[in-house]
């Protein structure tokens, strides 16, 4: 069966469950193409994207002729359809921040995929994201009606359902995912209720190969914890700092793996704190230096405010490290407070101390333990290929 996925920048390294998802897709017997918008415009480090790129066609490399010649086919084609097509990009367009203009560019784009459908036979459009993927697939559905469905991760979508149009573009897919529980609930808010039968999770996965056996836990005296992520305000590491200076008097020690516009904040919070020789920013690594941070720890941290399900707390579990999340989104899903690690309110430093306070008196067998527990857990929802048979099971039946 011929399939297309609809993607935006691709690939970018913090999409790497897209990859996978596609990869184990093939596994089950699918064609599928990758039709992104545009390429990230960086050198690829990690070879595995780099392939990613070489099979991916990019929409927007046929320039403002191409996209307008597409325009033109389509509506000598099927007036019809551009004409309905047009109020819908329209419409979408006067509800959102992004404005008429861009929507009337993926109509345009939606043109040139609907070409590529007819020509190459694609038989269902999926696209990731409920952002412009999203449009850009419904979009091409009514220019040529090949069906579609999409993933919603969040919490980008969730901020902004109205502006988005999440709504319209659910009631007129085949099927949308939500890749938590919870993230299924959220889109019912929005969702007609003749449209709620057709909402599905679909987990993001991992591939259990890669994590056949978790390395022990460190058997140093000093409590190590890693986050890793963008510094942003809803990854919540701000916490984690002040979280830190509530604790003098633990030994303990907090890596912070990534980067992002909030960095010179943290650092100077750090510094203010005088926690310069507890707290280490170690910048963007790759994925050796992600797996070595994760390694040397006792568990992941992720005091977040926002969230779907991060990739790095489930390849964290799957190493055998205890997690302490917060209690949003799909984190009670996966982390069970006392048994897999702990659970503390979003944007409670307080309570994050405590759980912290409370690892570092948790015996180390206990620890192992624990982090073990999340190991299964996690290999058992988690498995790549058993969510792709699932997302496969939903395109054959819809289309």
């Amino acid at each position: 069966m011929k399939i297309a996925y609809i993607l935006n920048t691709y690939p970018q390294p913090s999409q790497s469950f897209i990859r996978r998802e596609i990869r184990a897709l093939e596994r089950q017997g699918f064609e599928v193409a990758r039709l992104a918008m545009r390429r990230l415009g960086e050198p690829m480090d990690d070879p595995q994207n780099q392939e990613e790129q070489d099979l991916s066609t990019y929409i927007l490399d046929k320039g403002a002729i191409g996209l307008g010649m597409a325009l033109l086919r389509e509506t000598w084609r099927a007036p019809k359809r551009m004409f309905e097509a047009l109020k819908v990009a329209f419409a979408m367009g006067r509800g959102s921040q992004a404005g008429v203009l861009r929507h009337l560019i993926y109509l345009a784009e939606a043109a040139v995929i609907a070409g590529m459908a007819r020509e190459n036979g694609y038989e269902h459009l999926h696209a990731h994201f409920g952002t412009n993927p999203a449009a850009v697939a419904l979009l091409t559905h009514l220019l040529c009606d090949v069906p579609y469905s999409f993933t919603v991760h969040g919490p980008e979508e969730f901020d902004s359902p109205e502006a988005l149009s999440l709504g319209t573009k659910m009631d007129r897919a085949d099927f949308t995912v939500g890749v938590t529980q919870f993230g299924v609930g959220q889109l019912s808010r929005w969702a007609a209720f003749p449209t709620w039968e057709r909402l599905h999770v679909v987990h993001c996965g991992i591939e259990p190969e890669r994590f056949e056996n978790a390395p022990p836990l460190p058997e140093s005296e000093r409590l190590e914890l890693v986050v890793i992520g963008r510094f942003v305000e809803q990854k919540g590491q701000m916490l984690l700092v002040h979280a830190m200076a509530e604790l003098s008097d633990l030994d303990v020690h907090l890596t912070l793996v990534g980067d992002g516009p909030m960095r010179p904040q943290l650092e100077e919070a750090i510094a203010r704190e005088g926690l310069q020789n507890r707290i280490t920013l170690t910048g963007w690594v790759d994925e050796t230096g992600v797996k070595a941070a994760v390694d040397g720890a006792h568990a992941m941290a992720m005091p977040s405010l926002a969230e779907g399900l991060p990739m790095v707390v489930m390849e964290a579990m799957a190493m055998g490290r205890p997690v302490i999340g917060t209690y949003i989104a799909g984190f009670p899903e996966l982390v069970r407070p006392g048994e897999t690690g702990w659970l503390v309110p979003a944007g409670d430093p307080k309570a994050l101390a405590e759980a912290i306070r409370d690892l570092a008196n948790t015996p180390h067998e206990t620890r192992t333990a624990m982090g073990q527990a999340g190991r299964s857990r996690v290999l058992e929802r988690h498995d790549v290929n058993e969510q792709a048979a699932r997302l496969a099971r939903l395109i054959r039946k819809k289309s």
